[in-house]
């Protein structure tokens, strides 16, 4: 079994914080609404290009911020509601990310 890189996990773990918040408050649940896929595309395109690759620190404890600010409002709202909902969700995701932000 291959190990996922750090930008991976991270990607899968926005993915899914952002289909949580798509199905509970769009009520979308298959796939996302317009809004949140181009969320989710801006999202996952500023992760690749993050400098900091594997390395990188949570997007909070970032020292650079690359999110436009507009994007920047919509992410934290997507977090601020997924984030406590991801402990029931994908508990190891959750714990994962919550591990990382204190180690940054």
């Amino acid at each position: 079994m291959q190990l996922k890189n750090s930008i991976e996990i991270e990607k899968d773990t926005v993915k899914k914080m952002i289909h949580l918040y798509c199905k509970s408050k769009h009520g979308f649940k298959k796939q996302l609404c317009q809004d949140c896929q181009a969320l989710l595309e801006y999202a996952t395109e500023r992760l690749e290009a993050c400098k900091f690759g594997n390395a990188k620190p949570t997007c909070e404890k970032c020292t650079i911020h690359c999110y436009r600010p507009d994007m920047r409002d919509k992410v934290k709202k997507v977090m601020r509601f997924s984030g406590l909902r991801m402990i029931f969700v994908h508990p190891l995701k959750a714990a994962r990310h919550m591990l990382k932000n204190i180690r940054s």
